[in-house]
C-alpha cells in the first residue's frame, strides 16, 4: 500500500491497485477494511507504531531531545514517507475527517514520544513544571519535520546537534 499511496497520492490510490500490487482480490481487502480511509488510517497508524519507540533515557534533557530528533530523522529516511506526509498533509487540509484521523493516528504517537522527553526533563529538574507542554511538543517535533518535508534542506550530525542546543534552550 505504501509504494501504492506513494506513486499516487491519496486522492488517485484506489483499493483495486492496492489489491494489484498485494496479489489479494479487492473482495481480500473490502473484507478486512471498509473504505480506503480505514485502509490507510490503520496501516499509517501500524507503521506509526513501529516507528515511534520511546526515546531512550540518556540521563539529560539535551541527550533525550538529541535521541528523539534521531527517532524523526530515522523515520523519514524513507523517500516514500517524505512523498506519502506531504501528500497526506495536503489531504487533510481537503479533508476534515481525514485530518483529524491523521492527527491521532499519526502525530499521536510522536507526540507521546516527545512527551516522555518533557516529563523526563521535569522529572530531572532540569526543565520547570509548569512548562507549556504543547509549545515543548511543537519545538521537539516542527523544526525537523519541517526542514525535513518542506525545505527540504540538508540535515547532517553538526546541523541536528546545533538544533539539539537550541531546541533544550528553547525548553527552558
Amino acid at each position: 500500500m505504501f509504494d501504492e499511496l506513494a506513486e499516487t497520492g491519496y486522492a488517485r490510490m484506489s483499493v483495486d491497485a492496492v489489491a494489484r500490487r498485494a496479489g489479494v482480490g479487492k473482495a481480500a481487502v473490502y473484507r478486512r477494511w471498509p473504505s480506503k480511509q480505514a485502509m490507510l488510517l490503520d496501516l499509517l497508524a501500524a507503521a506509526v507504531r513501529r516507528s515511534v519507540p520511546e526515546v531512550p533515557d540518556s540521563g539529560s534533557l539535551t541527550g533525550d531531545v538529541r535521541g528523539f530528533l534521531d527517532v524523526i530523522i530515522a523515520q523519514v529516511a524513507d523517500p516514500r514517507i517524505k512523498r506519502i506526509a506531504l501528500d497526506m498533509m495536503a489531504e487533510a487540509t481537503r479533508n476534515p475527517e481525514l485530518g483529524a484521523a491523521l492527527r491521532e493516528a499519526v502525530a499521536g504517537p510522536r507526540r507521546a514520544a516527545a512527551d516522555a522527553v518533557l516529563r523526563r526533563g521535569i522529572e530531572r529538574g532540569e526543565l520547570p513544571a509548569d512548562i507549556d507542554r504543547e509549545l515543548g511538543l511543537d519545538l521537539l517535533i516542527s523544526p525537523l519535520l519541517g526542514r525535513l518535508l518542506l525545505t527540504g534542506s540538508p540535515v547532517d550530525d553538526a546541523y541536528l546537534t546545533r538544533l539539539t542546543t537550541v531546541i533544550a534552550a528553547g525548553l527552558n
